[in-house]
């Protein structure tokens, strides 16, 4: 699992924060979301998704890795 974030796009919210903290945080000025682990563990992942699913601006990006 491969996660990035468009700050753009990213209103600042927290839901992510509150879903997966080990994975986002939020810039203090403004409350835009800073991605900490762009590659977690895969025991994070279900959380990742969940995260992604309930942002409101649709600012996370979750890209699964395919088996080789």
């Amino acid at each position: 699992m491969k996660i990035t974030v468009d700050q753009d796009r990213c209103c600042g919210a927290g839901q992510c924060v509150l879903t997966v903290p080990e994975v986002f945080d939020q810039r203090d000025e403004d409350g835009v979301v800073v991605l900490l682990d762009p590659e977690p563990a895969p025991e994070l992942h279900a959380a990742v998704r969940e995260a992604a699913a309930v942002c409101p601006a649709a600012a996370i990006t979750v890209a699964e890795e395919t088996p080789a």
